[in-house]
């Protein structure tokens, strides 16, 4: 018999939300058969088995885990038989939740408010859904019918399945109580909306976007409204932060506190490359737009400027861990919270790749279903700031990182052209530095480089693919 533990998934988080199982009690699994669905502050995971073995399960759908938890034994020859009871039947953790066993698993203390499948309210409609804590603090704090909740059809249950519902008339419960039968809440809740950038998440925070730092993979919405935490007092008056925007809070903070950064920005023609980048999308095939070309020339600096993208080592000494790779984290928002997924190995791959990564990356942020894979590694940061009127944003080194770009939306300029004027096509790009490493100068020329493969734009495809 062999304990089933939950692996760290990330640096970030200290407890997962058990999301579904995707084998049965019972069943037989083999050596990398996905087993369970967790889920992170940025990210869902699927598990898989380390080892052959018949899969028994030791907590419930929905409840909270944490890194190295064992929430499932998995058997072997012979091991059925002491897992028996005297009367012989096989314990399981369907028994164990049944006889009023806890489901978050041995050893671990019931979360306050946490219920289990089968408990008081009998078999309704929502029999056998999975509510979280915030999801229900939610749901009580605005009078949202359970029913409306059931017919979302979903097994679980999350504070942004009810901010989705709150987007009509939410109706009072006609019992004035959303306990519901078969209703399972569990104190943790890492939905799509509540969860960082994350790096944020923080992946690609800056001064007008949240974000989440190297991974850490991605933003939520910064405010969730909560009960206070003084008793009797109005529930109007108090604001908290979610989940992801702690997270968010705590990089930042880190950051802030840990790295002395500098800013530099510099003003860049982008009326040949955008004009490129439209051949491009059509004759590759790809979506190819300014922040694709800002990627690619991004990577080709690594060899000329190692340290931008060098990872900042331990001990009294500054010292720094060279990138074997440009791995540069790009920040996704499609409106269900900032991800910054990583596109990695930017300087030897060519830019159709680059393009259809990016794709992929929008349409995956559109589920909010990134692996934590698809969050880590980045060695610099690209956050885009692509709202109109905004000049320059200036974006946080994150933890672990020693710089981060910042791109706006291409603006008209009205620029000298000979004896007269012209209008062309501008961007900022802003470059954050731990200044323990870098100098303004070397930010400088890191920056001028960039603006020379960005106003050539066929110069340096041709030189770099």
């Amino acid at each position: 018999m062999t304990g089933f533990p939950v692996p760290k998934l990330n640096n970030n988080d200290t407890t997962y939300v058990l999301v579904e199982w995707l084998a049965e009690d019972g069943q037989a699994v083999r050596d990398g058969d996905p087993v369970v669905l967790l889920e992170t502050s940025k990210a869902t995971e699927e598990v898989v088995a380390p080892r052959d073995g018949v899969l028994r399960r030791l907590l419930a759908e929905g409840a909270e885990c944490e890194p190295g938890q064992v929430i499932a034994q998995l058997l072997g020859p012979g091991d059925e038989a002491a897992l028996e009871d005297p009367a012989g039947t096989v314990r399981s953790a369907g028994s164990a939740q049944s006889a009023g066993g806890d489901p978050r698993g041995p050893g671990l203390p019931a979360a306050p408010g946490d219920s289990v499948p089968g408990g008081p309210g009998g078999s309704g409609d929502g029999s056998g859904v999975v509510v979280t804590m915030p999801a229900r603090e939610l749901i009580e704090a605005h009078g949202v019918a359970m029913e409306r909740v059931y017919a979302l059809g979903r097994k679980v249950i999350r504070r942004a399945d009810v901010e989705e519902l709150l987007g009509g008339p939410a109706r009072p419960s006609p019992t004035g109580s959303t306990a519901g039968a078969g209703i399972t809440a569990t104190s943790g809740d890492a939905s799509a909306s509540d969860r960082p950038s994350t790096p944020g998440h923080v992946d690609g925070l800056s001064a007008t976007a949240g974000s989440t730092p190297n991974g850490a993979g991605r933003a939520g919405p910064a405010l969730a409204e909560a009960a206070p935490d003084g008793a009797g007092r109005d529930d109007a008056e108090w604001i908290t932060l979610s989940r992801a925007q702690q997270r968010t809070a705590e990089v930042v903070e880190r950051s802030r506190r840990e790295i002395p950064a500098a800013f530099t920005v510099m003003s860049v023609d982008v009326t040949e490359v955008l004009s490129l980048a439209r051949d491009l999308t059509r004759r590759l095939r790809a979506l190819v737009g300014l922040p694709e070309m800002v990627v690619k020339a991004t990577g080709g600096l690594l060899d000329r400027f190692p340290v931008f993208f060098a990872q900042p080592g331990p001990g009294p000494r500054p010292r720094l861990r060279r990138a074997t790779a440009a791995n540069v984290g790009v920040t996704v928002d499609v409106g269900r919270g900032l991800f910054i997924p990583v596109v990695r190995d930017v300087a030897d791959r060519p830019l159709a790749e680059i393009a259809r990564d990016l794709v992929d990356y929008r349409k995956t942020a559109l589920t909010g279903s990134f692996r934590e894979s698809d969050l880590e590694g980045g060695n610099i940061t690209l956050t885009l700031h692509t709202s109109d009127g905004i000049v320059h944003a200036v974006p946080i080194v994150f933890p672990g990182q020693t710089c981060a770009l910042s791109l706006t939306a291409p603006r008209p300029e009205v620029v000298p052209d000979g004896l007269g004027f012209a209008v062309r096509k501008t961007a900022a790009i802003g470059l954050a530095y731990d200044h323990r490493f870098v100098n303004g100068r070397d930010a400088a020329e890191f920056l001028g480089e960039l603006r020379s493969a960005l106003e050539s734009p066929a110069r340096f495809l041709t030189e770099n693919g």
